[in-house]
């Protein structure tokens, strides 16, 4: 199975701390959804098994309309059919969801919406210069369940500056209250470029401090999994049932094609990413091959950031013994430090061993 990825860069405004490739030149849209188009004919060859998921990345995709959606839909049913049984999904900003929008693309096939909440924090979110306040995203959230949408996840971001536990508390509070079916949560990175690492470099404030990033780690296992939420990927939590298939296929190694600009592609044996222009010329993208090397550590990598760990069978059957045993070995201290668990032939991170996965991660890669 395979999945697509289609990447909307437009943005009314742009956020303090995103370095995703995105435009405020809305007005270009049309003109790029034709791109689009255009680019998945030209590659309709370049998944070779069938499309379980697809999605819409941004940007903000939710500030496309349902004409430029039925476009989309029609090439992509066009080249790999219709399935009901895909999930896909639609990134959207709270601010974008009002009853008029909601039901103006009732009828088109998203059965999965992701809202980029980031915080229920009205002054968190003017830091971050999100264009939508906390009652904005509850009433997004609540619009969205009266039209019948039962596969809602919100995105929410932590290690803020001035966040304290109670602030944060508050925020996972009321995303468990609103009953939503998938949280994913990010702590805060000051990617070079953005508002907030200039603002960062001027000493305009002072980030949290490692303590304080681990307590309140601590806070949203603690408080999602209370409230029955599987912890299934280091940043991810699910109701039982409403795992992100999309995103699960980056971790597990599924093949998946990104449509648009600066969107990344994997076919199992190479890399490839469109460039960042809003008028990227087709099929002008940069390639990486991916050498046996570089095969076996992104295994690791993305393998170990889930809940089902490191199967090792699966590793021995694609890289061999050597790297089965030097993977064991480099593992032996991590075990025995109780940051590793080694059961059923996997190699899983304990609830400690989140806490510092990287520098596990770094020891076990080649």
């Amino acid at each position: 199975m395979a999945g697509i990825y289609i990447h909307i860069p437009f943005c009314k405004q742009r956020c303090s701390y995103c370095d995703f490739f995105s435009s405020t030149e809305i007005h270009q849209k049309e003109i790029y959804v034709d791109a689009l188009c255009e680019e998945l004919m030209a590659r309709k060859d370049y998944l070779q098994e069938p499309v379980e998921t697809i999605y819409f990345g941004g940007g903000t995709p939710s500030l496309l309309s349902y004409s430029d959606f039925e476009k989309i839909f029609h090439t992509l049913f066009l080249i790999y059919g219709e399935n009901n049984n895909r999930e896909i999904t639609l990134e959207a900003n709270p601010d974008d969801i009002t009853s008029t929008y909601v039901k103006s693309i009732r009828h088109l096939p998203f059965n999965r919406i992701s809202l980029g909440v980031q915080s229920f924090d009205d002054k968190e979110l003017q830091l971050l210069n999100r264009r939508h306040d906390a009652q904005s995203a509850i009433r997004a959230v609540e619009c969205l369940q009266q039209a019948g949408y039962d596969n809602i996840s919100i995105d929410l971001i932590y290690g803020l500056p001035y966040q304290s536990p109670k602030i944060w508390t508050d925020t996972l509070r009321q995303a468990i209250d609103l009953q939503v079916q998938h949280i994913s949560a990010y702590h805060l990175t000051y990617e070079e470029g953005t508002s907030l690492h200039k603002q960062l470099k001027d000493g305009n404030f002072i980030p949290v401090d490692e303590e304080m990033s681990n307590r309140l780690f601590e806070l949203l296992i603690d408080k999602l999994t209370a409230a029955d939420f599987e912890h299934y990927e280091i940043s991810n939590f699910a109701r039982s049932g409403f795992q992100s298939r999309h995103n699960s296929s980056y971790w597990n190694g599924t093949h998946y094609l990104g449509i648009g600009a600066s969107a990344h592609s994997y076919n199992g044996f190479s890399r490839q990413w469109n460039k960042k222009l809003l008028d990227y010329r087709l099929l002008d993208c940069e390639i990486e091959i991916i050498d046996e090397k570089t095969q076996y550590n992104d295994f690791v990598i993305t393998r170990l950031r889930t809940i089902k760990g490191i199967n090792l069978n699966e590793l021995t059957a694609l890289f061999g013994e050597a790297k089965k045993a030097y993977c064991l070995q480099q593992a032996q201290k991590h075990i025995a430090n109780n940051l590793l668990q080694y059961e059923n032939n996997c190699l899983q991170l304990t609830l400690k061993g989140i806490f510092i996965s990287d520098s596990i991660m770094l020891d076990l890669i080649l």
